[in-house]
């Protein structure tokens, strides 16, 4: 994915939740990024996210987001995103979370940007 402006790739993460894709999702992670699965947790690198994605994905997940704001410094952008999950736990029961999200993007060599630090639950709602 190569996208110019940050808040596309958020975007692009919401999709590929959706599709279950996630290799693609990887692929906008930074190889030493942080991620908060749940409050107060945070794993970090490649394989610990995606193994913290696989849970998200085992709900079958459709997400919507609405970037709240986005403030771009040279080469780094935090990015608040309001979004909404549903999807299904293994057992049939409805999953449905929620939050804001603080997150970290960085510009890359090539122009586009990659997620460096995804807090799904740091800013206040």
């Amino acid at each position: 994915m190569n996208s110019s402006r940050p808040e596309a790739v958020i975007q692009r993460f919401s999709s590929l939740l959706a599709q279950g894709d996630l290799d693609a999702m990887m692929d906008l992670y930074e190889p030493e990024a942080a991620f908060a699965p749940q409050p107060g947790t945070a794993v970090a690198g490649h394989e610990q996210i995606r193994a913290a994605l696989e849970g998200f994905l085992a709900v079958q997940p459709q997400m919507d987001c609405a970037i709240e704001k986005v403030l771009e410094a040279r080469d780094t952008a935090p990015v608040a995103n309001r979004w909404r999950l549903t999807g299904r736990a293994p057992d049939g029961s409805a999953v449905e979370m929620a939050g804001t999200s603080a997150d970290v993007l960085r510009r890359r060599a090539d122009g586009s940007w990659g997620i460096l630090i995804d807090d799904p639950w740091g800013a206040a709602v």
